[in-house]
């Protein structure tokens, strides 16, 4: 599926690969962290490096943002950031804030403002993208247009939300092979469920 040329960072294994895993995610929903974490360890060391299906799948992280959730659009921004700034580091930092998503929940986060949210997010990632880093992030995370004119990022935020309402894409997380939802795909799958799928998809 088309990618808007600024996401490339997220992109895992060969762009140029057949077979596309698109995976709808939000860095505060638990399912998706699930996922993520069980991605991490079972898939993508298959679509990289000479693995398995190395030139064959690829996966894209596609960015589900759920707006009841209050600080849903803060920490997608910051990974869009995190992926403009430091592009090799966006899948380590995807991983992180999905592992600290809690310290973003409606109840812990409910007494902060936007600004203090954002402030947390960037101190998540130095330590990931380099204390370097950390002018440009602020500055990227900063309005500064006119009063209702967003953040350096906001077009971006907007290419993803656009993309997935035109999809009918509406829970996280979705998984698309090759374009179509595959409802089987769950969360809780691992290497077996992984690899028995992959298996019975890739034929060439």
């Amino acid at each position: 599926m088309a990618l808007q040329p600024t996401l490339r960072p997220f992109v895992l294994g060969n762009p140029a690969a057949p077979h596309t895993l698109d995976i709808f995610l939000d860095y505060v929903c638990p399912f998706s962290r699930k996922m993520t974490n069980n991605f991490n360890a079972s898939v993508k060391p298959l679509i990289e490096n000479g693995g398995k299906y190395d030139g064959k799948v690829k996966a894209i992280i596609r960015q589900q943002v759920q707006p009841w959730h209050g600080t849903s659009t803060y920490v997608h921004e910051v990974a869009l950031a995190v992926a403009r700034v430091s592009p090799e580091k966006f899948w380590e930092f995807h991983v992180a804030l999905m592992n600290g998503q809690e310290d973003f929940f409606d109840i812990p986060s409910s007494n902060r403002t936007p600004t203090q949210t954002r402030v947390k997010l960037i101190e998540l990632a130095l330590p990931i993208v380099g204390e370097d880093k950390k002018e440009v992030l602020t500055d990227l995370l900063t309005h500064k247009t006119t009063p209702n004119g967003g953040t350096a990022v906001t077009d971006e935020l907007k290419y993803t939300i656009k993309f997935s309402r035109q999809n009918s894409i509406h829970v996280s997380p979705t998984v698309l092979w090759d374009g179509l939802v595959a409802n089987d795909i769950s969360s809780s799958w691992g290497e077996k469920e992984w690899t028995a799928f992959l298996k019975s998809k890739v034929l060439i």
